[in-house]
């Protein structure tokens, strides 16, 4: 599994810190009973999706990954008799 390079690229480790800081900060405000200051952590989970995926698309992060094609020998069709 970690050959894939799933999650190895700057927009995932940036997007992933933000959101990380972002439920830290929710959790403390939660036990503070402090509701302002639950919610500005939740939007800093969004901010961290939102910052990782527009690094992704500014070419920090990793390509998707396409379909295989089929060989030329799996695209022969029998003959018909």
């Amino acid at each position: 599994m970690s050959s894939s390079g799933h999650g190895h690229t700057p927009a995932a480790w940036t997007g992933v810190i933000i959101s990380f800081i972002g439920f830290c900060v929710s959790g403390a405000f939660i036990v503070l009973a402090n509701v302002p200051g639950f919610w500005a952590g939740m939007v800093l989970i969004g901010l961290g999706a939102v910052v990782g995926g527009l690094m992704r698309m500014a070419g920090l992060g990793s390509e998707p990954k396409r379909a295989a094609k089929p060989s030329p020998a799996a695209q022969v069709r029998p003959q018909e008799s």
